[in-house]
């Protein structure tokens, strides 16, 4: 059931509210440069407590979106102290970008003493089993066999998609450690009108409306 348009004319905004959820997009996402450049046009009160974390997190977030684990796992520890060894699911998911980065660049032995000295305490958890039961060896060599990886079974672990989540769980674990939101306010906005408009179309879906897709209304 969509809302007539000429009804949202009606609803006033706050200019400063529309300020405040694009500068905590930008922040969120360490756009510094863009930031400054709003602040300037807007006349916004600049965050300078935040603009060196930001630069911070940028780097982190870049060495992790583009493979470089190691590096990003190194400047955690040093921002960010004690933020790994709290998130056992993050450390795990950046130690084993590192080791498909590893066979990927054909270091087998490197890759082996790297499995063995980081992987090894993730072994008393059965979950953690399980995850290192696909990283094996054996299929990570298959994957260097196929003609085209991404018809392997791996390959998520190789894909630009899985950096991505990676990068982002690793940017929202080091807001919270900082006593930032892990989500920025445009998020939050977007995942309640989700939220509103499914269950809207939930009830209206019992007289044959169709479910409500996020993704198709930002088309229309």
């Amino acid at each position: 059931m969509d809302a007539d348009p000429r009804q949202y004319e009606n609803i006033g905004l706050n200019e400063n509210d529309i300020h405040k959820i694009v500068k905590s997009y930008l922040v969120h996402n360490c756009f510094k440069d863009t930031l400054e450049s709003f602040i300037a046009c807007t006349g916004e009160m600049q965050p300078t407590d935040h603009l060196e974390d930001m630069e911070k997190r940028k780097r982190i977030y870049y060495f992790a979106l583009d493979g470089n684990a190691s590096k990003a796992i190194e400047l955690t520890e040093e921002f960010a102290p004690g933020l790994l060894e709290e998130n056992k699911d993050l450390h795990f998911d950046l130690l084993s970008l590192h080791f498909v980065e590893l066979v990927c660049s054909r270091k087998i032995d490197e890759a082996l003493g790297f499995a063995q000295s980081k992987f090894t305490p993730f072994g008393k958890e059965q979950k953690y089993v399980e995850k290192l039961e696909m990283l094996s060896m054996q299929d990570f060599m298959a994957l260097l066999a196929y003609e085209e990886p991404e018809k392997s079974p791996m390959f998520h672990l190789l894909s630009s998609e899985h950096r991505q989540h990676v990068a982002d769980s690793l940017n929202r674990a080091i807001l919270a450690h900082t006593k930032l939101p892990s989500y920025s306010v445009m998020e939050r906005l977007i995942q309640q009108t989700t939220v509103v408009r499914q269950c809207l179309s939930q009830e209206s879906g019992k007289d044959g409306h169709q479910p409500f897709s996020l993704k198709d209304f930002l088309k229309s």
